[in-house]
Parts: structure tokens; sequence; C-alpha cells
């Protein structure tokens, strides 16, 4: 797949761009599906209304999209593939909300939306906190709000994690990101709300008008 793994959405103008250029047409000519799930444990019904609607501050469904659908992930596996495969395949981007990764990550393999992605070679995956964690290797143990969750291992669809929301305070300081990517031994970014990492074809960028960290393994 195409990647655009943001710490709080399209943000500015370059990850716009980076977009735009990742799905080969402008956004009004585009068709998304939006996956609200990682939301319900966290923010609740409250927050995933407003993810699909457009009304969250972190602009990802209400970009102007050619039209817009909802796929809830812990539906899925009570659908059948047959039903939902065709609507995946049909869809120029997947708008991924944040929330909790690693119920995000089980639901990915649950439906079975995780073993389909490797075939979806130009479909646009754009994720949103912890919808760009789910991709990566691990997410580390201060990320890890579902109870259920075995540990803190996520896909591993890219090999480097992500620390998102760089300089939020209490916790999302460099200190903060320091001591984290010592837990998760591996590469690792860490970035703020106004910056993104594309990757395409393996090929990783990062995209920003903000601030970021690239810690090697």
């Amino acid at each position: 797949m195409k990647l655009l793994l943001t710490s709080a959405g399209v943000q500015n103008p370059s990850i716009r761009d980076a977009l735009v250029e990742l799905l080969g047409k402008p956004i009004a000519e585009s068709s998304a599906l939006c996956i609200p799930t990682a939301c319900h444990p966290m923010g609740g019904p409250a927050s995933a209304w407003r993810f699909i609607t457009g009304q969250s501050p972190l602009p990802m469904c209400g970009l102007g999209w050619k039209s817009l659908g909802v796929l809830e992930l812990t539906a899925l596996p009570s659908i059948g593939e047959e039903r939902w495969v065709p609507w995946v395949r049909e869809a120029d981007v997947m708008l991924v909300a944040g929330g909790d990764a690693t119920y995000l990550c089980h639901w990915m393999r649950q439906s079975g939306l995780a073993d389909l992605l490797p075939s979806l070679r130009d479909t646009v995956w754009v994720g949103l906190s912890a919808g760009s964690m789910v991709l990566t290797p691990r997410i580390g143990a201060d990320f890890v709000e579902w109870q259920s969750a075995p540990d803190d291992r996520t896909l591993g669809f890219v090999d480097f994690s992500i620390f998102p929301h760089l300089g939020l305070e209490p916790d999302n300081t460099m200190a903060g990101a320091e001591k984290w990517v010592a837990e998760i031994a591996g590469p690792a970014y860490a970035i703020d709300d106004q910056t993104a990492i594309k990757v395409t074809d393996g090929a990783v960028e990062v995209v920003s008008e903000g601030h970021w960290r690239r810690f090697p393994s």
C-alpha cells in the first residue's frame, strides 16, 4: 500500500500535497472509506461521530472527498468477506482514526483486513495517531490502553515505530520520546502534529511543517 502516517491528520498544505500525490488525482475525485474502530475504547461514540462527520479538529473525513463510507472493523466478521472485500478494493483511500492501536490491531486481524492489505497496491492508507502506529512493529508500553492487549506489538507493515504528538505536554515531550525509544529498541520517529511520514514502495519520506526526530536502531 501507499502510506501517509500522520500524528493528527492532514494539518497543513505540505501533508495535503503529499496525500494528493499518493492518490494520483484530486481529493474531490477520490473515494474514501473511514475506519473509526480505534476510537471506541478511548474516545467512545462521540469521538467516532466527530471523526466520521469531519467535526474533529484533526482533518481527515472533512477534506471534500468524492464519496465517503464507514468501514467498522468489529462488524466485518459477521458480514462476510464476499461483501466487504469489494468495498475495500473499490476505495481509493482508507482514513484510519486514532485511539487505541492495540485494539485496532486486534480487529484488523480478526476482520481479515490485515491479511488483505498487502494486495492493495494502489490504495492509500492515511493513519491518524493510532491509525498510523498500528502499522509499526511496536508502540511501546506507555501507549497500550486496551486491557486485553497481550503486549505492545502491532502489525509491522513498516520497520519503524512512531511516537506521535511530539511537544504536547506533559507526556509527549522529547525527553519522553527518548525514554520510549530506549524501550522500543528499534528505528523510530518522533513526530509532532504538523508532520507525517510518507511510505511508497518502501521509500520513507518525512513531510513536515513542524518538528520531528529520527531515532536510528
